[in-house]
């Protein structure tokens, strides 16, 4: 890894000490996996072209989606490989949370690699079948899970905090793996059901990291969590690098898929970076705060789990249709009004979320 090449060599080129800070680091991971992003997408999306890794567009879906027919998909493979690259690069790999959080990141993102690679090549519409995609998303967050329950470092491994209340911890003993393996896996699925729209998902994950980024340095920071009243996690503060190069890569990839989009990110994208957050929130005791911060995630997930019930129970829908994303679209909204407005709700929330580090 060039981090440890380079610190290494610090007691020879004291300038080179710089290296040790994680801040320093965050910055160069968010510019290198940018960077990365900017110069691999091009040739990719003319790849996924050329072999017709293209979308497949809901005939029950708004009209003006239709023209989207034909734009790559499975880009989500850009955004990992440009955190991967930078991570490689910039990231302490004798630090165990790193690994966590990229074997959640690339597992992940392998199961929806599967199911797009099922829906574009094999042009099955359904992709993987829902049981073993499930199933396999269960299985991997319940092997971290289990990881982190007993994981001898962390002083708080069953430990459930309640934002703005600093005395309020909950122990939750064997039922905190359960409750990790639903936090993680809902967060990979709320992320791939708001990837809908150009720019939207990633945008948001985008602002996700953001918050992110100061909450996992705060949670690291031995005087920042005694002043800001938080749990302080001691080897927390270099997951701060791993949020960076995923804010890079997000915007980066941001930069092709925002309206009108030339590539989508595909399950592969979606589930991969839903499973880092939501990993990223276990890790750090902020689960309940996720929800927060991927305020819209929870309420696009919200609006299709009622529109299901609705249906199966009265005949009758709720919204014009699910996700929520498409009921504004069909009422008439311009796809990037839609996608603004739900930026902008997003940033709040995260501001909001970022007040529960003083207001405790």
């Amino acid at each position: 890894m060039l981090y440890e090449l380079l610190y290494g060599l610090h007691s020879y080129f004291s300038p080179l000490n710089v290296f040790r800070y994680i801040t320093f680091r965050t910055a160069l991971a968010a510019l290198t996996s940018l960077i990365i992003s900017l110069i691999i997408a091009p040739p990719l999306i003319r790849w996924l072209k050329r072999i017709s890794m293209t979308q497949q567009i809901r005939d029950d879906g708004p009209k003006s989606h239709y023209s989207k027919a034909g734009t790559p998909t499975m880009g989500g493979i850009i955004i990992l490989a440009a955190i991967t690259i930078s991570m490689l690069l910039w990231g302490n790999f004798t630090n165990v949370y790193i690994w966590v959080v990229l074997v959640s990141l690339l597992g992940f993102g392998a199961i929806g690699f599967v199911d797009d690679y099922l829906k574009a090549v094999k042009k099955n519409p359904k992709g993987l079948r829902a049981w073993y995609k499930f199933g396999a998303q269960l299985l991997l967050a319940f092997v971290i899970g289990i990881f982190l329950y007993a994981n001898p470092r962390d002083p708080y491994n069953t430990v459930l905090s309640i934002p703005f209340f600093k005395k309020w911890l909950f122990d939750l003993g064997m039922f905190y793996i359960p409750f990790s393996v639903f936090v993680i896996v809902g967060a990979s699925n709320a992320v791939n059901l708001t990837d809908g729209i150009d720019g939207l998902a990633i945008g948001l994950v985008a602002v996700a990291t953001i918050a992110n980024v100061a909450l996992v340095y705060v949670s690291g920071h031995a005087q920042f969590a005694r002043y800001l009243q938080v749990l302080y996690l001691p080897g927390i503060g270099e997951l701060t690098v791993f949020c960076g190069a995923m804010l890079g890569a997000a915007l980066g990839f941001l930069w092709f898929n925002s309206y009108p989009a030339e590539v989508f990110m595909g399950d592969v994208g979606s589930l991969g970076l839903g499973g880092a957050l939501g990993t990223l929130a276990v890790v750090t005791k902020h689960e309940i705060v996720l929800v927060v911060v991927g305020g819209i995630f929870v309420i696009e997930t919200i609006s299709v789990v009622l529109q299901v019930a609705s249906f199966k129970l009265t005949g009758k829908r709720i919204f014009k249709m699910a996700p929520l994303h498409h009921h504004f679209e069909l009422k008439g909204w311009q796809e990037p009004k839609v996608i603004v407005r739900f930026w902008i709700i997003g940033i709040v929330l995260a501001l909001f979320s970022l007040a529960s580090l003083k207001l405790r």
